[in-house]
């Protein structure tokens, strides 16, 4: 037989019937949160039932504050974010929709929770109404992100049709270097392929590098395929995922574990496969990164300088360059190191997990913060074992703010916001205009690297403090 790549396993177990270059796949899992409601008064006013409400699963994340959660929904000051949550919650008892709701012990983002409750599984096709539900193929699945009328359409008949993707290889092969991370990793690629790079594309990721990750860096790594163009990212399923997977809430068990292990350890590449196009990135050659403009392809090792447009032979980049040096109030030549920050956050379903948060307090122990910096949980889950390590506490001595789990200063559209000029430090997936509020400048990196930002002030080089602590 032909071999075949992981997403074509996949692609090919979930399709349903094709016409017209056109597929219908049958989905496994979907996701929703409070940004769902238009996918909602479709199916109202048509009168459609969810068909398998068993298998849509809502999350209160992109809307919830991050500070206290005494009051619940009702403390959610401004009405318009407020009612966007009680909505949400509403409709989900109404379809009887598993519902990680504001006041439950699980909540937390929606590519978070998945995971660690054990609904992530290999095999499976999973979307959500958020662009980054690839970060769900970190565990050998093929997960994507959909609208709101394709999500009406899910929620209605469990499928959509969708055009196959070609594939897309990117091997990174070798040892990472000392404090460098899967965020990395993802800057690195995107600064490689371009954020237009991976464009029709499904990226498998693969190599010794890739490989030697533990889960919470594959997602990361998976999470931000979308900043490269992609429409989603995969891991091939190995002992590392089923380790993870074992025990979680929602696993099977017993028999039903081991024929879900046997047909799990299929949910890889065949050997000799052909992609569509491949790429090799050397691990060793990688630094810490962070991104300097309104991209994420604008990224250099933070050893780097700002550009000069001048130097750009393109017209149409270097225009591109000029009007991000303009936004971000930066000159050519200025050395990444020497740029000051105002805030830094350090959470986001790229870099919000408990390895994220254990990265960064490893640097937040070495000093105390010069600047306002949250520390943000992706899930409530994540603050309670970060709290029973006692990172909270690591981080409030160094003057950090320990807060409850949410989408936060990611997307700013819940009451986390900054104020226009001001300059961030961030783990989130994305730099453009405006994302963390009107005029507010965001530079991409890891948590180690956003934590070494807050107790100095501006950029730095990780491995400068942790070499001399």
């Amino acid at each position: 037989m032909k071999p075949l790549t992981l997403f074509e396993k996949i692609w090919n177990r979930h399709c349903v019937l094709t016409e017209e270059g056109e597929s219908l796949l049958y989905i496994d899992r979907a996701l929703v949160a409070e940004g769902a409601s238009h996918a909602f008064v479709m199916l109202e006013e048509r009168g459609d039932p969810v068909f398998r409400p068993d298998q849509v699963f809502a999350f209160a994340d992109h809307y919830v504050p991050t500070t206290s959660r005494a009051k619940g929904v009702e403390g959610i000051v401004v009405p318009e974010i407020r009612n966007m949550v009680i909505n949400l919650e509403r409709r989900a008892r109404k379809n009887g929709l598993p519902l990680f709701g504001l006041d439950d012990p699980r909540q937390g983002i929606q590519h978070i929770v998945p995971p660690e409750q054990g609904l992530t599984q290999p095999g499976l096709v999973i979307v959500g109404c958020d662009s980054h539900t690839s970060t769900h193929g970190a565990f050998g699945c093929f997960a994507f992100g959909v609208g709101a009328s394709e999500m009406a359409h899910i929620m209605a008949t469990q499928t959509i049709w969708q055009r196959k993707p070609r594939t897309l290889r990117i091997a990174v092969e070798g040892q990472l270097g000392f404090a460098v991370s899967a965020k990395d990793i993802i800057l690195t690629v995107i600064g490689t392929i371009g954020a237009a790079g991976g464009t029709g594309h499904v990226i498998e990721y693969a190599g010794s590098a890739i490989r030697g990750m533990s889960m919470d860096a594959r997602m990361t790594v998976c999470n931000m395929s979308i900043e490269a163009g992609a429409g989603a990212g995969m891991v091939a399923c190995d002992d590392t995922t089923l380790a993870y997977l074992e025990g979680r809430p929602h696993a099977p068990r017993g028999a039903a574990w081991k024929r879900a292990v046997d047909s799990w350890k299929t949910m890889k590449s065949d050997a000799g496969v052909r992609f569509n196009s491949e790429v090799s990135i050397n691990a060793a050659a990688i630094a810490p990164m962070v991104t300097w403009g309104t991209n994420p392809e604008h990224v250099l090792p933070i050893t780097g300088k700002v550009p000069d447009p001048g130097a750009v032979a393109d017209e149409k980049k270097r225009a591109e360059i000029l009007a991000s040096l303009d936004y971000m109030d930066l000159k050519p030549g200025t050395t990444l190191a020497d740029i000051g920050v105002d805030h830094v956050f350090i959470g986001s379903c790229t870099n919000s997990r408990i390895e994220d948060l254990r990265a960064a307090a490893q640097v937040a122990r070495l000093g105390r913060a010069k600047v306002p910096a949250w520390i943000v949980p992706g899930s409530q889950v994540v603050k309670r074992q970060g709290e029973d390590e006692g990172l909270d506490r690591i981080f409030e001595e160094a003057g950090f703010e320990w807060r409850n789990s949410g989408c936060s200063l990611c997307t700013a559209i819940n009451g986390d916001l900054l104020q226009p000029g001001q300059r961030c430090a961030s783990t989130s997936n994305r730099s453009y205009r405006g994302r963390q509020g009107p005029g507010v400048r965001t530079h991409l990196m890891s948590p180690a690297m956003a934590a070494a930002a807050a107790i100095t002030g501006r950029l730095t080089d990780v491995r400068e403090l942790l070499q001399r602590s």
